[in-house]
């Protein structure tokens, strides 16, 4: 069949001119390669170690948070140093006059006054001067406050039952004062204060016994409140199948009501029709009743 094919496609299977055959070149008998001597002779084109400038190390960023770290931490523990130098807890005029008549008050709302304290702790007894603590630079309170109560049993009532008291939105957290009346023990910016919550990422913080009774009280109360929500759903659900048995005896009352009705209705038409028919066969003479059904 190709050969019916046209010219300009015949000449697309057509083959290719063969190659021209080359005669191969004559290699001399004397080619030889260079024997290999190294690189001994071009020692002296290197530079001498001794004339190698020192590489510049340049520091990663992983280095460079490690070093800021490293010095944060070491410029703290100077200023806590110092700062625990200088600290005194009896040489502090602002103090209580008795430390075992005195409550500590943390977790105070910024803006709750003395006034404001005193009458929400005066009703676990007389209090004798209540301090609110402020920052030193700006004058701004800290959050805690120390109360001298005039009697020491009145302070053990307060640490007793005032712990979580609401005043102004906020928690309260109360303790005994610990500075004057416990030997070595230093506050919580100097690296003291009740566990050690506050050294790192939460998985290394330990929590004070405080915090854990606080926690197992407060799932003890979440759990009360889902009980008591259960219980509550299913008494929910009890009321809503008691009202819809009581909707529905109310509606088959009503509709034996209404048929009763309808049956009294008919039986009253029959009774008139009847004494109708009764009357009219009487005046007719008939004295037997015609029963018309």
């Amino acid at each position: 069949m190709t050969q019916y094919l046209p010219p300009n496609l015949l000449a697309l299977f057509a083959p290719r001119d063969p190659l021209n055959y080359l005669p191969p070149l004559d290699r001399p008998q004397h080619y030889r390669t260079l024997p290999y001597t190294g690189v001994a002779q071009f020692l002296g084109e290197f530079e001498d170690p001794k004339d190698t400038p020192v590489v510049a190390k340049v520091e990663s960023r992983d280095e460079r948070r490690e070093r800021r770290n490293k010095e944060r931490q070491e410029q703290a523990a100077y200023k806590l140093e110092q700062d625990l130098a200088m600290w005194d807890p009896h040489d502090n005029p602002n103090a209580t006059s008795d430390p075992f008549n005195t409550l500590f008050v943390a977790r105070i709302d910024y803006d709750t006054t003395e006034a404001k304290l005193r009458r929400e702790f005066e009703t676990y007894g007389p209090i004798r001067t209540v301090r609110i603590v402020h920052d030193k630079r700006n004058g701004r309170p800290r959050g805690y406050a120390f109360i001298e109560y005039e009697h020491d049993r009145d302070m053990h009532t307060a640490y007793k039952h005032a712990e979580g008291k609401k005043i102004d939105g906020r928690r309260v957290l109360v303790d005994a004062e610990r500075a004057r009346t416990i030997k070595n023990w230093r506050p919580r910016r100097l690296g003291g204060g009740l566990g050690s919550t506050r050294r790192g990422p939460p998985e290394q913080n330990a929590r004070s016994g405080r915090d854990r009774s606080r926690d197992r009280d407060r799932d003890r109360d979440r759990s009360a409140r889902r009980s008591r929500s259960r219980g509550g759903g299913r008494d929910r659900d009890r009321d809503r199948d008691r009202d819809r048995d009581r909707n529905r005896d109310r509606d088959r009352n009503r509709d034996r009501d209404r048929d009763r009705d309808r049956r009294d209705h008919h039986r009253g038409r029959n009774a008139d029709r009847h004494g109708r028919s009764r009357s009219r066969d009487r005046r007719n003479g008939d004295p037997t009743p015609s029963l018309d059904y």
